[in-house]
């Protein structure tokens, strides 16, 4: 057979495959046009209400994991767009913010104000760590005259009086049990807290038909436990947790999603990566080896300094959270929001001593039960989904939290 017979072959047969697909879709558009049409519309609304893409979209999106399809259902979110959101003509929320009295929770009251729109704080202002660190924070929510609550996420009533009196149309839920180790000793504290009280908020909004917006609330780069994959990408397998804490945090994210099946209520859950900076929290690695370099005590590495974390400065948490705002994508959306770029804990320590001013009495040990060796998130879907930008290398964080740490004598706020 000749060269130009197997072209002409060849060539026939694409010819039949495209006309059958060209069949296929028309039959597929018909039959989605007589569906709108047997709904009483007229012929040329039922056209101009189908997307001919939609088809296709509809089609991809059922091949995808479902924390992908954002991307055939969205644009991107551009610097322009956010610009505007954010400025005097964007729109001005009412908001409660939980755990208000919280490291991340008076950062986000605080940007939310500077937005021009109105913050409302809650929190229980539980003993977990310093009550005074606590007030100090509330104090400085005072200072810019945000409203604050006391009261408990798991308090239904008080929950719903907020909401009525201040008219609050918008969620940002923050109130958790932090903390991977302590939840070694304390399971039942991180059940409730972080798994009934997510409950509560969620069944408020159901009973109040505060269904519009989706509810914006924290998760944790934990919930990647033992995974060997980096950079941790949203879909991961997220099914062997290093700790009840990462355990009860992929709960929520599960809970939210069964309240989209059943109620259409559509979420943002963020994975934060251990997140730093002023007014931090006294358990967390910055705020320890700061405070005990300071004072010329004892530091214990864990895993010889070898562990590499994926830190993340409070303002650019913050950005990520005030950006998820803007964003609906009618779907339980999880998303990354870390800083891409992780540090081996030993050049860490070096640069506290460095901001600090002194060398670390270092004692090195192995891997503490709970922890995982290595956390980096990939930020790309909350790079293009909300317009998430972090600009904080760990050396500006670094020398931004130990001069807060210095200004406010911040030792008195250890923990026992």
């Amino acid at each position: 057979m000749s060269t130009y017979s197997s072209n002409h072959r060849l060539l026939l047969y694409c010819g039949v495959l495209v006309f059958a697909s060209i069949n296929i879709v028309y039959f597929s558009m018909s039959g989605i046009l007589r569906s709108e049409l047997s709904k009483g519309i007229s012929t040329s609304e039922a056209v101009s209400t189908y997307d001919p893409f939609s088809f296709f979209n509809s089609q991809i999106s059922q091949q995808l994991h479902p924390q992908e399809t954002y991307k055939y259902t969205t644009s991107p979110m551009t610097k322009e767009r956010i610009t505007h959101l954010k400025g005097p003509n964007g729109p001005k929320y009412t908001v409660m913010v939980t755990g208000a009295a919280g490291f991340v929770g008076m950062h986000t009251a605080l940007a939310l104000k500077e937005l021009g729109m109105t913050p409302i704080g809650y929190d229980n202002v539980n003993e977990y760590y310093s009550i005074q660190l606590k007030e100090s924070r509330i104090k400085e929510l005072e200072k810019h005259n945000i409203d604050f609550v006391r009261g408990d996420v798991c308090d239904v009533d008080k929950l719903k009086e907020t909401i009525h009196k201040h008219n609050i149309t918008r969620f940002i839920h923050l109130a958790a049990q932090a903390g991977v180790r302590y939840s070694l000793d304390h399971p039942l504290e991180y059940t409730r807290n972080n798994v009934d009280c997510t409950v509560n908020i969620l069944e408020v909004m159901v009973e109040l038909g505060l269904k519009d917006d989706p509810l914006v609330y924290a998760s944790s780069s934990s919930v990647y436990g033992n995974n060997i994959k980096i950079p941790f990408h949203e879909t991961d397998r997220v099914e062997d947790p290093a700790s009840l804490y990462a355990a009860t945090k992929r709960s929520d994210e599960l809970i939210a999603h069964t309240y989209f099946n059943l109620h259409n209520i559509s979420s943002i859950g963020l994975r934060f990566f251990t997140v730093y900076g002023p007014y931090g929290r006294p358990d967390m690695a910055p705020w320890i080896f700061t405070d005990k370099i300071s004072n010329g005590e004892k530091i214990r590495v864990f895993n010889h300094g070898n562990s590499r974390r994926d830190f993340t400065y409070v303002g650019d948490i913050v950005q990520g959270i005030i950006h998820s705002l803007f964003v609906n994508t009618g779907q339980p959306e999880l998303v990354n929001l870390g800083n891409g770029r992780p540090v081996v804990l030993a050049d860490f320590v070096r640069i506290v001593e460095e901001r600090v001013g002194k060398k670390a009495n270092i004692e090195s040990v192995g891997m503490q039960k709970g922890d995982v060796p290595t956390t980096f998130a990939d930020i790309s879907k909350a790079r293009r989904l909300l317009g998430y930008n972090p600009t904080t290398p760990i050396e500006e964080g670094i020398t931004k939290f130990v001069e807060w740490f210095k200004e406010h004598d911040a030792t008195k706020y250890r923990m026992s």
